[in-house]
């Protein structure tokens, strides 16, 4: 006896469509790149004093982010937490759209982000070809250095090749940060999907206070 083909679930065409789009954002460059040459996607990683106590640091980058480039009067005169908040989105630009946390958020999440982090690196003054992981490890090293009082120790690490026009120059510039549109689009896009998923599981994030 001939026994009935089982019919298999399609599936639905939104995941069809993220599974697209991610493969696409994948292949995009990083800045720095060449141009027709999608390089492998780097590591990315926090330090573990990125997030206070036992809290998750990727879900405290994304909240963070998007506050601070949202209100960015918050950050006039404070170069150590300005170094943080740039030190997160470069983060999250090779997190989200890479890590497998992340496949449920939106691909135009990291898109933006993405398309974002040359005016990032432009108002900072990070390199263009800059590693990320070199970039984020600098950033926090020299806030934790702002934070303890030394500031010449935070001028050493800010300094060429990754911050070309030195440290006194990049402290300057994180003191000042101007608003940055694509970048607060794109922090406040990766919050809104981090509070969806949240409401579909039942939890809400939390804005966070500098």
């Amino acid at each position: 006896m001939t026994l009935p083909a089982v019919a298999q679930p399609r599936p639905s065409r939104t995941a069809g469509r993220r599974a697209v789009l991610r493969m696409l954002l994948l292949a995009l460059p990083l800045p720095g790149g060449c141009a027709g040459y999608a390089p492998a996607v780097p590591s990315v990683r926090l330090p573990p004093d990125a997030v206070e106590g036992a809290g998750d640091p990727t879900r405290a980058a994304i909240l963070s982010t998007a506050y601070v480039f949202g209100n960015p009067a918050a950050l006039a005169g404070r170069p150590a937490e300005a170094a943080r908040a740039v030190a997160n989105y470069e983060y999250l630009t090779v997190e989200i759209p890479a890590g497998p946390r992340w496949v449920g958020f939106s691909p135009l999440v990291g898109v933006e982000l993405r398309r974002g982090l040359p005016e990032v690196r432009n108002a900072a003054g990070i390199a263009p070809e800059a590693p990320p992981q070199a970039v984020v490890d600098a950033l926090y090293a020299a806030s934790r250095a702002l934070r303890a009082g030394d500031e010449a120790a935070a001028r050493r690490l800010l300094s060429p090749p990754l911050f070309p026009a030195g440290g006194e120059a990049t402290l300057a510039r994180l003191a000042n940060l101007p608003r940055l549109r694509q970048a607060n689009f794109a922090s406040s896009l990766a919050a809104n999907e981090l509070n969806r998923q949240d409401r579909e599981g039942g939890r809400r994030g939390i804005w966070p206070q500098l």
